[in-house]
Order: C-alpha cells, then sequence, then structure tokens
C-alpha cells in the first residue's frame, strides 16, 4: 500500500493539471470565437475603427467577466458540495467506525481485490487516515485539493481575454478592406491551434476536433457578419 498511495496521488495530481489545462484551451476558445464574432458584426456594419474597437473591448471585458463570474459560482458550490460530505463522512466515522471499515473493505473489494486483502488494505488506511481514505475510495475526493473557486475563476478570465486579444488586433491593425479577411484568417489559424490541443488532451480525433473547432468558428463570424452588413446597410 505504500507505493500504490504515491502512484495515487501523483495520478490525482496529474489529471488536475489536465482538468485546469483543457478548461484554460476551452476558455481561451471562447474567447476567440465570441469576440471574433463580434468585432467581425461590427465590422460588416461599420468602418469605424473606433466603434470596432470599443465593440472589441467591451466584449472581452463582458466575456472575459462573465466568464469569470460564473467559474467562481460553480466551482464555490462543488466546494460547498466537498465539504458537505466530508462533513458527514466524518460524523459517520465518529459514530459508527465498524461500519465505515467493513464499507471501505466493500469498497475495495469491489474495485478488484480479494475480501482478505481488501480488508487489510483498508485497516491500514483506516489507521493511517479514516477520513482520507474514506473521502478518496468513496467519494473521490482528496480532502487536501478542494476545488479553489478564485484560482478557477482568474483562470478562466486570463485564458478567456488572451484568446479574445488575437481577433481583436487582428481586426483593429489592419485597414478597412482587410480587417475581415486578416481576422477570419487568423481566427481560423488560432482555433485549428486549440481543436489540436484539446483533441491531444482529450484523446480524441484530431481532425475531427479541429473541423468542429473551426467549423463552429466560422458559421458563428458568417452570422454575424451577414447581421452587421444588413444592419449597416438598413
Amino acid at each position: 500500500m505504500t507505493d500504490d498511495a504515491p502512484r495515487g496521488a501523483q495520478s490525482a495530481e496529474i489529471s488536475t493539471r489536465l482538468n485546469w489545462l483543457r478548461a484554460g484551451v476551452l476558455g481561451a476558445n471562447d474567447g476567440i470565437i465570441s469576440t471574433a464574432g463580434l468585432v467581425v458584426g461590427v465590422a460588416g456594419a461599420t468602418t469605424s475603427r473606433a466603434a470596432i474597437l470599443t465593440a472589441g473591448v467591451a466584449g472581452l471585458l463582458a466575456g472575459s467577466l462573465s466568464m469569470a463570474a460564473g467559474e467562481y459560482v460553480s466551482v464555490s458550490s462543488q466546494r460547498d458540495s466537498e465539504r458537505a460530505a466530508l462533513e458527514v463522512e466524518r460524523r459517520e466515522l465518529a459514530e459508527d467506525p465498524d461500519a465505515e471499515l467493513e464499507e471501505l473493505t466493500g469498497l475495495l473489494e469491489g474495485r478488484g481485490l480479494s475480501r482478505e486483502v481488501a480488508r487489510e488494505a483498508a485497516v491500514q488506511l483506516t489507521e493511517r487516515d479514516a477520513l482520507r481514505a474514506h473521502a478518496r475510495v468513496e467519494l473521490g475526493i482528496n480532502p487536501d485539493e478542494l476545488a479553489n473557486p478564485w484560482h478557477a475563476a482568474f483562470a478562466s478570465l486570463v485564458a478567456f481575454t488572451v484568446g479574445a486579444v488575437l481577433p481583436l488586433l487582428a481586426v483593429v491593425l489592419p485597414g478597412p478592406s482587410w480587417r475581415v479577411p486578416v481576422t477570419v484568417a487568423a481566427v481560423v489559424a488560432a482555433l485549428t491551434v486549440c481543436g489540436v490541443v484539446s483533441a491531444r488532451l482529450g484523446g480524441a480525433a484530431r481532425r475531427t476536433a479541429v473541423l468542429r473547432n473551426v467549423g463552429g468558428g466560422t458559421l458563428a463570424m458568417a452570422v454575424t457578419y451577414g447581421v452587421g452588413t444588413w444592419l449597416g446597410t438598413a
């Protein structure tokens, strides 16, 4: 059991890092698509660089703050649930430790261990740290690494902002006749990279992920540009 514990901790740490990285890629992807759709739509309605820049910056701020607030609320709820589950487990261990030991034995046995080995493992884990053992095996929670809503909010804000900066710069730097083509090209390239990275993290097919990513972003820009052009002429 002494070798399995460090291995399990390393696996949980790697999984946590991959989840954060995946969330960062998705946040950047959202920033790219939403900001690109906004600025391309405004570019379809007007050639004013000031108007496009104002809309883009407003969209960047609104999107990043919205993502951060939503992530904070979501992760706060998750952390509250984890704390409540740990408190219930702590109370059950205090009230009926024998029943909890039997429960842990059954859980380990259900993972493929023989009855004798599961019982011995449950006893050793309980002697070491009963709450931690039940939290990991029964609840799938690491008591030392509960979800941090502030970290999640900040990560979402930064990821969205980084993604949104690309289409914003791409649309305001070129001249009026090049704004939309340059923005579309930059966004397609960025979405391709995001698709490849997300596919690699998730173990999915790269081609499918890239086509889905680029297709969604291109459709968003086409729709908003069409609406912006129609409103601009109307």
